[in-house]
């Protein structure tokens, strides 16, 4: 099979398609033919040096697709089934996935909305966990309007929160529609979010790591109340938790999102997609910053 893959560090340019033996499902994992799959900034670091060191490295945690082979013991889908979820290791962007965990693709979506869905999805509802994000609180989401931080605002809204969200004003009408109130990023941030809760938030969650971590704390009386999936130094020097998957992760949010989505209560936002060829240019396209959504690849 086909799979994305490079084989020394550095630009888009070391990435490759290259010819890998076909994967197989163990005991409870199902393998799918990739129809989508979803692109991450964790790529990009990988591609650089910055995360691990092994080398050749494949590409790729999360995707959609259509099962064609059962591991033992799989009996909740069939094959030819339409599935998502989180491939076993890496290796999802790719014509062929084994998938640890996943779910029925939602019948209002299609393949690039549901690869979206995984890494996003259970990012949010983790720092959410760990948060204790629950009815009636007043959450402050930094950084809101990415795929992470607009996850997280419909998922703290589905569970009864008010949310203020922050973001560019030209972020603000998809923040409302995503059910939260939107201020401006920037300096003057913490007074903005004070205007319209003046007693402070319960809980704060930055996705953006803009440096806003002292704000947060305050607005969030205390550290305690505070979590950061962005921000590793920031964490470290104010005594925030920092969110990473190896302290634990949601998964039972892949199994659940459908629910919401087919209630009209999550919205999935798929920024670009590009064919599986064209790896090296949606690399390019997500260090450049500014497509509003998630990218992904698309296989034929």
């Amino acid at each position: 099979m086909k799979a994305v893959e490079f084989r020394r560090f550095g630009g888009p340019e070391v990435l490759e398609i290259a010819e890998v033996p076909d994967p197989h499902p163990a005991p409870g994992e199902v393998r799918i033919v990739v129809r989508a799959a979803g692109v991450n900034a964790s790529d990009w670091r990988n591609r650089q040096g910055l995360m691990d060191q092994e080398l050749p490295q494949f590409l790729g945690h999360e995707a959609a697709g259509i099962v064609d082979e059962l591991g033992d013991g799989v009996a909740d889908v069939a094959l030819g089934d339409r599935v998502f979820g989180f491939s076993a290791t890496t290796g999802a962007q790719a014509e062929l996935a084994v998938l640890s965990h996943y779910a029925p693709v939602p019948p209002s979506l299609g393949f690039a909305e549901a690869a979206a869905l995984p890494a996003a999805t259970e990012t949010a509802t983790r720092a959410l966990d760990q948060l204790g994000v629950e009815s009636g609180d007043t959450v402050v989401v930094n950084g809101a309007s990415g795929t992470v931080g607009s996850a997280a605002v419909q998922l703290a809204v589905a569970r009864g929160a008010r949310v203020i969200g922050t973001g560019s004003p030209a972020t603000h009408d998809l923040l409302r529609s995503l059910g939260a109130e939107p201020v401006a990023y920037g300096t003057g941030m913490a007074a903005r979010v004070r205007a319209l809760a003046p007693d402070g938030v319960d809980r704060a969650l930055d996705v953006a790591g803009s440096g806003v971590l002292p704000e947060l704390v305050a607005l969030a009386r205390g550290a305690g109340h505070v979590v950061t999936v962005a921000d590793f130094a920031g964490a470290q020097r104010y005594g925030v938790r920092f969110s990473r998957g190896d302290d634990g992760r949601a998964l039972h949010v892949i199994s659940q999102i459908g629910e919401l989505i087919e209630a009209g209560r999550f919205t999935v936002l798929v920024g670009r997609t590009f064919p599986l060829a064209e790896v090296a240019q949606a690399h390019r396209v997500g260090e450049a910053g500014g497509v509003r959504g998630k990218l992904v690849l698309l296989i034929d």
